[in-house]
């Protein structure tokens, strides 16, 4: 029996959030820079996300560059950017053919004005597309969220549009830019670090989480199966114990 015939479709998580790491390292390993590992990199994605649309997984949200990749080399920063440039458009085809909307998260207009542009353009020639969701996380922290949150909130208390200064965790999530999908039941980090590295920390606050060793350019469907078996044979109890599980089923 194959990895993919041991899927329960039935169990699939709604939402699968990766942290893709490992392309540079990849990319010495083959004697290369760092920037081929990013291009390889783009292979790995197209592969995932219609791996994960194919077998009826909704949202796939993809750590694509932190607001901490800022800091590093700016030949490796440039490379990216213009990386993301040539393969924001040229992946529409793909995305329409799969029916697979792409969204976007983070200090969006941190980008480069060309970048920014094109990614909107994208987002809105994929928004009638309803299979899956495609989110980028693109400089984007989960501390800059929060504290964006935070800081929206109190705005939106001193200009009147929120009347109850009483927020609860409800209130809170609608202003996160993930306020529009369920919280990943899944996190799954490529490359062995076994780190969460300042992402989506409130949403995935009862996500199940799966390290592999695989560099991100290695990382494929037969990864992404053997990822989901494990997270379907695990007891998902949100501080409950066995009992209470098995008496409400």
């Amino acid at each position: 029996m194959s990895l993919k015939e041991k899927i329960n479709i039935k169990k699939l998580p709604v939402h699968v959030a990766i942290i893709m790491d490992g392309n540079g390292r990849w990319a010495l390993k083959q004697g290369e820079d760092r920037v081929f590992g990013h291009h390889k990199g783009v292979d790995a994605v197209r592969e995932i996300a219609e791996t994960a649309a194919e077998l009826g997984v909704k949202f796939i949200t993809l750590y694509t560059f932190s607001t901490e990749n800022w800091n590093r080399p700016q030949n490796e920063v440039n490379a990216l950017m213009s990386l993301f440039v040539e393969t924001i458009e040229k992946e529409i085809p793909t995305l329409n053919k799969n029916n697979i909307r792409l969204n976007a998260i983070g200090d969006l207009q941190s980008l480069p004005e060309e970048n920014y542009t094109r990614l909107i353009n994208t987002m809105d020639q994929t928004a009638k597309n309803d299979r899956m969701t495609l989110t980028l996380a693109l400089s984007y922290s989960s501390r800059w969220e929060i504290t964006n949150a935070v800081n929206s909130i109190i705005g939106d208390i001193k200009s009147k549009k929120l009347n109850d200064v009483k927020i609860d965790e409800e209130t809170f999530a609608n202003y996160l830019n993930t306020n529009n999908m369920p919280d990943p039941e899944l996190l799954i980090r490529t490359s062995g670090e076994m780190r969460i590295s300042n992402y989506l920390l409130w949403q995935i606050a009862y996500s199940e989480l799966y390290f592999t060793h695989k560099l991100w350019p290695e990382f494929g469907a037969e990864d992404f199966y053997a990822a989901i078996i494990d997270y379907q044979s695990r007891e998902r109890r949100f501080g409950m114990t066995s009992e209470q599980l098995k008496h409400e089923d």
